[in-house]
This record gives C-alpha cells, sequence and structure tokens, in this order.
C-alpha cells in the first residue's frame, strides 16, 4: 500500500480504517457531525479489529471484502447482509455488509464470540444471475485447483427405503405403494421405521411410525411380507442414497484440493466438488464460504436497469444511497400493499402491517423477526403498545433503553444477551454463551447459568427473587427470539424493494414479472396486484415491439414479455428481435415466417405468440392466423427455395434479406373468428391467465346482485358465503376419506383455493370445469402456516339456476308492446332443475310493467308463463320488451 509492503493483519487493520472512513463521509457529510461521531466507531472497531486477529481470521475478512467488492465493482448485485455478519462494523467497514451495526445496536459478539472459538461464517447473498460469476472469479484468483464447490448427500428416509425393498424383492407396487402411505407426513418432523425405544432419550424429537400409525404396527405383527419389507427397510434407512451440490457452499484452499480431501467431477457441468460434506470439510480444517442466490436482488438490478435507462438525472442511482425515512414508503407498509416486496408478501404479514402501521425501519426489523411460528402471540401486544393502547413494561429501568425500539418485549436474541450484561453483569461473549444454553434447554447448565446470573444482578442490586424472575423471562425469550443482524438486513432489502415500487411502479413489475416469467400463477398474481390496485396498465405481448423480458413503456404502464408466453423459449424470441430489428416491422404472418430464422422457430412457437395476442396488431382475427400457420412455413420455404434457385443465375441480387415482389403473399385461411369466451380460453393456454379481459367480465354486473363478495374482500369469518368465480386449476386428489376436488375461484379481483368432497362434485360434474362460471355456497377455512385460506364448497350452480335461486321474478316492460307470452312459454318452460331430480326448478315469474304518465302498475303473469332462465329465453324476453327492458329483478 503506497510502495509500503504490509503483512496481512498490518493490511487488515489499514483496509478497515480506510474504510471506516468512506462509511463516516457517507453516513455524516457534515464534518462537524462527523468528528462527533467517529470516537464510538474507532473505539467498536479496534475492540472488533482485536478480537478478530486474536482469533486468527483477518484473512477471512480479506478474502470475502475481496470477492464481495469485485462483484460490487462488476455489475454482480450483492445483499446488503445476512445472518450474524451485518453485526459486524468490520465487515461493514471492508463493504462486506451495507448495514451500519451501531446505528441498529447490532452485536459483533452475535457473529463472532472472543469466549468462544468458532469459525466466522459469513452467508452472502448475490444475484441469481451472476452468482456463478463470482465463482468463476475466485476460481481464477486462487486457482481453479483450490476451489470447489460441497458435495450433499441424499439419504434413504422411511417411505423411499420401503419403495427400494419392495422393488428388489419384486412385491406388487399397489402393496409396497400402501405400505408407504401408512408412514405419517409430518413435515419439519424426522420420521423413523426404528423401534421405539424401551426408554427415549431426552432431547428425541423422531417420529417413531409404529407408534404415531398403530395400523402399520398391526400389519407388521400380522402379515409376513410387511415384517420381511420393515426389517430390511430398516437397515436401509438412513443410508446414503444419492450425492448433490450444495446450494451455496463454496471451499477455497490454501493449496491444491487434492492434498486435503477428494474430489469429483459432477456430471454434465464438469465442476469439481469435493466428496466430503460441509461438517466434514469443516473438520478437516477447511474453510467454507456460502454463496447464495437471491431472487430478490436480481429484481432490484433489473429495475435499476431500467430506471437509469428511462429517467433523466438518475444515471448514478444506487440504492446504498436511498433515504430510510421516507413517509411515502412507510404509507405503503402500513396499507399492506406488499405484494412482491421482500419477507413482507404473505396475507398474514399484510394483515400485521395494516394493524401495526410501522412508520420506521425499527418496526420493519421488529415485523419480520415477531411474524414467525415462535414468537407470532407476541403480536397483538406488539401491536398494541406501539399504538399506545397497552403500556410498555419493562423488567428493569435499566434495561428500558435497550428494550424502547420493540415496546419492552425482547424480539431479538440480542436483547437476550444485553439484558444478561446489563442486569446479570454478564460481558457479551457469556451472554452469547447464555443464550445458546438457553436454546439448549440443557438443565445442568441452566442451572449453572442461573447460579451466575442470581450473583450479578446480586451485585447490580436485584433481589434473588427478582433476579429469577428476570431469568425466566430471558429463557423464555431467548426460546424463539430472532437475530436481530439479519432481520434488519432483510428490513433494508425489503425496505428497497417497497421504495421502487412507490416511486417506479412501471419498473417494479416489469422486473418482477421478468424475473418470475416461468411462474404463471405468480405472474397472474403480479398482473393483478399491479393493474388493480396500482393502476398499471399492460401492452398485450407484440412480434412488432416486444422483448423476451417485461419492459416499462411509461410510467404507468408495461409492455407483455413475449418470453412469458408458454412455448418461446429465449433463442426463438432472440431471433424476431434480431430480424426485427435488421428488416424493420413485420408486415404479415408470412412475412414474420419468411424473415426469421426457421432453425430457431417451430409451429408451436408461433401458435403460441397467436393465442398469445403477439400478431394481434397485424391482424386481430386469431381464428385466421392460427390456421395459417401452416400455410406460412410453406410460404417460407418456397420463398427460400426461390432465392436459393434465383441466387444461382442473379449475381446481382442484393441481399436484402425480404422476399421479392415475385413472392406473392398468399390469403389467410378464413376462419370464423373465436368469441369473447374461446379467445380467453386460447389466451390463457399461452399466457397462464386472461391478459386482454376476462371471462368473468360478461356476467360481474348481474353475479354481483346476489354474490356481492368479492374474493379480494373476504375475510376469516365461519359464516355460509355465496361465492360467483370462474373454476381454474381442477384436480382430483386420492386421499384417505376418499378422493378430494381441488380448484381455484377466480373473479378476476383475486384467486382462492376451493374445495368439494367426491359425492358434491360428482353430482356437479358438468359445472366444476375449467374456465366455467359457477356460483358456489360455503364456507371459509383460515389458512395456516403451510396452507392458504380453503373455501368448503357444499352447494354449486350454474348461472341460470342461481337466477332461479336467488331472482324474485323477470320484469318486462310493456309500454305498448304485447309480448307473445304464449310462444315463448312454449318455446322456454320450466324444467327439472338438474341438480336435483326430485324437485321441480319452477323457473321464474314475469311481471309485466306498464307506465302511464308518471304511473306504474305491474301484473304477475300465472305460474304457467314461468320459465328456466337461460340466456336464449332472456334475449327472448328482452327481444319482445318494449325497447329491450326486460330484466331479472334479485332484491
Amino acid at each position: 500500500v503506497n510502495g509500503v509492503r504490509m503483512s496481512p493483519d498490518d493490511y487488515f487493520r489499514h483496509a478497515s480504517f480506510e474504510g471506516l472512513e468512506e462509511r463516516l463521509e457517507h453516513l455524516y457529510p457534515n464534518p462537524a457531525v462527523r468528528d462527533a461521531k467517529r470516537p464510538e466507531y474507532v473505539a467498536r472497531l479496534e475492540f472488533e479489529i482485536n478480537t478478530i486477529l486474536k482469533m486468527g481470521f483477518p484473512g477471512y475478512f480479506l478474502i470475502v471484502g475481496d470477492f464481495i467488492n469485485w462483484a460490487k465493482n462488476n455489475g454482480c448485485p450483492v445483499g446488503p447482509g445476512r445472518g450474524s455478519g451485518a453485526g459486524s462494523l468490520v465487515a461493514y467497514s471492508l463493504k462486506i455488509t451495507d448495514l451500519d451495526p451501531l446505528q441498529y445496536n447490532l452485536l459483533f459478539e452475535r457473529f463472532l464470540n472472543p469466549e468462544r472459538v468458532s469459525m466466522p461464517d459469513f452467508d452472502i447473498d448475490f444475484c441469481q444471475q451472476n452468482r456463478d460469476r463470482v465463482i468463476d472469479y475466485v476460481k481464477d484468483k486462487y486457482g481453479h485447483d483450490a476451489v470447489s464447490q460441497i458435495v450433499t448427500f441424499g439419504t434413504l428416509a422411511a417411505r423411499a427405503a420401503i419403495r427400494d425393498v419392495g422393488r428388489v424383492l419384486d412385491f406388487p407396487y399397489g402393496f409396497c405403494d400402501g405400505i408407504s402411505k401408512l408412514i405419517p407426513n409430518k413435515p419439519g418432523q424426522a420420521v423413523t421405521l426404528q423401534l421405539l425405544p424401551a426408554e427415549r432419550k431426552k432431547g428425541d424429537k423422531l417420529v417413531y411410525a409404529l407408534e404415531a400409525e398403530p395400523m402399520l404396527a398391526e400389519r407388521e405383527r400380522n402379515e409376513d411380507d410387511v415384517h420381511t419389507l420393515l426389517e430390511l427397510a430398516r437397515k436401509l434407512e438412513g443410508l446414503t442414497r444419492n450425492v448433490g451440490m450444495h446450494a451455496g457452499g463454496v471451499l477455497i484452499a490454501p493449496g491444491k484440493l487434492t492434498d486435503f480431501c477428494p474430489l469429483y467431477a459432477q456430471p454434465g457441468g464438469g465442476s469439481a466438488v469435493s466428496q466430503f460434506d460441509k461438517n466434514d470439510v469443516e473438520a478437516i480444517g477447511l474453510v467454507k464460504f456460502d454463496f447464495l442466490g437471491l431472487a430478490t436482488l436480481t429484481i432490484l438490478e433489473i429495475a435499476k436497469d431500467f430506471i437509469v435507462a428511462r429517467h433523466a438525472g438518475q444515471q448514478d442511482f444506487k440504492f446504498e444511497n436511498l433515504p430510510l425515512d421516507d413517509k411515502s414508503v412507510y404509507a405503503l407498509f402500513a396499507r399492506g400493499e406488499t405484494e412482491a416486496v421482500f419477507q413482507f408478501e404473505s396475507v398474514g404479514m399484510q394483515r400485521m402491517l395494516k394493524d401495526a402501521k410501522p412508520n420506521r425501519l425499527e418496526d420493519l426489523i421488529a415485523m419480520n423477526a415477531l411474524y414467525r411460528p415462535g414468537p407470532m402471540d407476541l403480536i397483538p401486544s406488539y401491536i398494541a403498545r406501539k399504538q399506545g393502547k397497552e403500556v410498555p413494561d419493562y423488567p428493569d429501568p435499566r434495561v428500558k433503553p435497550m428494550l424502547e425500539e420493540t415496546y419492552g418485549i425482547m424480539v431479538y436474541q440480542e436483547q437476550v444477551m444485553q439484558t444478561a450484561q446489563i442486569l446479570g453483569g454478564y460481558s457479551l461473549g457469556g451472554a452469547d454463551m447464555l443464550r445458546r444454553a438457553m436454546g439448549k434447554k440443557d438443565e445442568k447448565e441452566m442451572a449453572a447459568h442461573r447460579e451466575i446470573f442470581r450473583k450479578g444482578a446480586g451485585i447490580n442490586g436485584l433481589s434473588e427473587e427478582k433476579s429469577d424472575e428476570v431469568f425466566d423471562l430471558m429463557e423464555k425469550f431467548a426460546g424463539y427470539g430472532f437475530n436481530k443482524s439479519h432481520s434488519a438486513a432483510y428490513a433494508l432489502l425489503a425496505y428497497h424493494t417497497a421504495w421502487v415500487k412507490v416511486h417506479y411502479p412501471a419498473e417494479f413489475y416489469a422486473a418482477n414479472m421478468t424475473v418470475e416469467m416461468d411462474d404463471t400463477d405468480k405472474l397472474r398474481i403480479l398482473h393483478g396486484d399491479a393493474s388493480g390496485k396500482f393502476g398499471i396498465s399492460f401492452e398485450s405481448p407484440d412480434v412488432n415491439r416486444g422483448a423476451y423480458r417485461f419492459e416499462p413503456t411509461g410510467n404507468k404502464s408495461v409492455r407483455y414479455g413475449l418470453g412469458a408466453i408458454k412455448g418461446t423459449g429465449q433463442q426463438a424470441i432472440a431471433a424476431i428481435v434480431a430480424a426485427r430489428e435488421s428488416g424493420g416491422p413485420y408486415t404479415s404472418l408470412f412475412d414474420f415466417a419468411v424473415r426469421v430464422d426457421r432453425s430457431k422457430l417451430n409451429k408451436r412457437t408461433v401458435e403460441a405468440l397467436i393465442k398469445g395476442g403477439a400478431f394481434d396488431n397485424l391482424q386481430l382475427n386469431r381464428a385466421a392466423l392460427l390456421a395459417s400457420v401452416d400455410r406460412a412455413f410453406e410460404f417460407s420455404a418456397a420463398t427460400e427455395a426461390n432465392a436459393n434457385q434465383g441466387g444461382l443465375f442473379d449475381m446481382g441480387d442484393d441481399g436484402g434479406g425480404a422476399h421479392g415482389a415475385s413472392d406473392q403473399e398468399p390469403e389467410l385461411v378464413n376462419a370464423t373468428p373465436w368469441g369473447v369466451k374461446e379467445r380467453l380460453v386460447h389466451e390463457k393456454t399461452a399466457i397462464g391467465f386472461y391478459l386482454s379481459g376476462h371471462l368473468f367480465d360478461e356476467v360481474e354486473t348481474e353475479v354481483r346482485r346476489f354474490a356481492k363478495l368479492k374474493l379480494e374482500d373476504l375475510i376469516d369469518a365461519r359464516d355460509t358465503l355465496v361465492l360467483a368465480a370462474i373454476v381454474t386449476d381442477l384436480r382430483v386428489i386420492n386421499g384417505n376419506r376418499g378422493k378430494l376436488v381441488l380448484f381455484k375461484l377466480d373473479d378476476k379481483t383475486d384467486t382462492l383455493e376451493a374445495s368439494v368432497d367426491e359425492a358434491t362434485f360428482n353430482t356437479h360434474r358438468n359445472l366444476l370445469k375449467d374456465d366455467e362460471l359457477v356460483i358456489v355456497q360455503g364456507t371459509l377455512q383460515p389458512g395456516n402456516e403451510r396452507f392458504g385460506r380453503r373455501f368448503k364448497v357444499t352447494q354449486v350452480w350454474s348461472l341460470e339456476a342461481a337466477r332461479c335461486k336467488f331472482g324474485k321474478y323477470l320484469r318486462v316492460a310493456v309500454n305498448g308492446t304485447v309480448p307473445d307470452v304464449q310462444r315463448l312459454v312454449k318455446d322456454f318452460p320450466p324444467r327439472l332443475e338438474s341438480t336435483d331430480p326430485e324437485a321441480l326448478m319452477r323457473g321464474l315469474p314475469v311481471r309485466l310493467s306498464l307506465r302511464r304518465q308518471g304511473a306504474s302498475v305491474e301484473l304477475q303473469l300465472g305460474d304457467a308463463a314461468r320459465f328456466f332462465p337461460t340466456d336464449a329465453a332472456l334475449a327472448s324476453w328482452v327481444v319482445q320488451a318494449d325497447q329491450g327492458l326486460a330484466s331479472i329483478v334479485y332484491e
């Protein structure tokens, strides 16, 4: 540095202080304020540097800082931090993290405990698209023979062991499948086939299948084949079945990796992978670095590119320069409009945001930490305290300054540690050991710590009773307290995504939909959120203007990405764009077929583009376009053949690439244009949802008169509800109690998972089909951490049946016009209700309405005039009515 050769330790200190000064200049632009703040930062930095040097880890920090800064300087977005590493000021100074730990009271000891020697472990989030570039940089810098990724071993679980053993023993598939399905499904818990021990060890959290499912135990006792199957499966359970690659782990060795561990080349990729797993590589002294891919960083990078390209004065736009006190951003959180906002997009989280109304980053940090299975019970109290409805309670006045930001509730592990430090006299390193002991719930260790805390608390003036009370409180919160450093770093990332959503919504949605383009369910949700709540309009896909990805075309408009149309692909879209850029806009389907490189384009791709509306600006009749695809490809082949033949004799061809005048384009195949429903159904097959309209549009006005609730307005309640929507994604699942039919209800405001039992489904099979309108009655089942809300359907009606069920009568205007009632009754009589063969669906009564000089009278016709209100019947009554005034009265 500056001509001076430094040792790694000296350079580490130099780089840390140099980086700190840069950070302070950014944090405190005012020199006077910066000078006043500097001593606090310098003291903390000195402590961390000395600790790191003493533990022998400066090289680790320098290596991590090197590849992270390379990534930042070479267009590879890096997250602001992840895990406890965000609590280190050295990491902040070396630009490993981007969150000031002093400002948010984050603890270094939570990351690296000077009283417990363990390797530091930075988890680093990289943009998904660029993560491999960073790994390649590390390989180039330290040597390809010194860098590898880490193996993972897949093991035989209970069900897999049963199936594999059954296959080898040549037992029938149905028999083995039936036995394997008796294994309890316990998400998040380990289920074993092993016999239940006579005395379970403390801390044994295994689920023993024979205990949890008595039928399995009974069959093993009574059936020889089942006994043989399970006995062999027990011996195989837990053995390695296959190998894979760790999602983020990368090894960097001081020399050739083959000197430390065996390697193998991953099939297909050729990347070197260690044959020791992550635990074994650490045991032999190798250092593991976690390179994790995070889609949110990719989204933010794409959005940033759009912002810089489209908005003057934003050439130097950086997320790190955003103000963290933007009221409009916190207003978005307070409204719960956080779809696609990192970590805050679940329905439960949105509900909490609406109740809590956060107005500072500290609130977001707390909510991110609270919205987890353990501490969720604290959410109502936190909200009440924040809103002044409940008085915060502090275990001791001395911890009030530390607990004030969470209104007296210990939300974070760091608060447990600081309480032990302030009241119990622990060092922060010792407090971290206490926190770990509380997490493990080791009774012997806890008893020893209780005595240490009592002694320290006594010195600080607490009675033994009060000391035990505080210790019990700490123990309770330590069980589910969250790592504040991690929550703070992710809350900052959430703020960045929300800021873009507020200030650049078109860029926000274009970036999100580009990243999610392979997930049509997610695209549909984003499209609904954008167009519904944020007024974003979407331009249909267009071969003459579109690109592979979604693109903002205005402050409130987005062009649909061609790559999101099913059956296209990146190569095909690149060929379409290249031909358009070289030869100008396409003029017809035939011009398109001739000019696009046919080695990159196939019939399926063109058909998908047509169904998705990408040719609408050339020809609105999608049916004719679809029928003409073969003709277009034949014309393209003929044009190419003519060009090749002409090339033998015509050396003066200008090589323009367009088909010549002699190649007269054929006419499109004559085809009847699709109706609205057919067009939207085809569009859905190509795009995944209805884009240019919705099947619900044509009936919405009528059905809202009796099915008033929109899906977006549903609240958790056990009341019986009537809903109207389009059926999508219907599937039949075989369950323990028979078949269960699941489908989604879609009324264009939202979608809702629904279920119906086998008997009800069989009765209404003609109605419960994809893309059909149904009116359903049932109850809303609340969701949980695993599943969202579900509507349990008990009754189903067609629109015609619903008109009879909920309508009162048909009012027909007869001012000077008398309808031919006899003919209408003959053509459209009452009929049996299809859902109940025993009962006559008597249909709707008819009233004739006469208005004369401000007076009006209605005359109800007899039962013989009742009719079943199909669309055709209604249309006939409308034609007969005066000025077409005929409508069903619902209330």
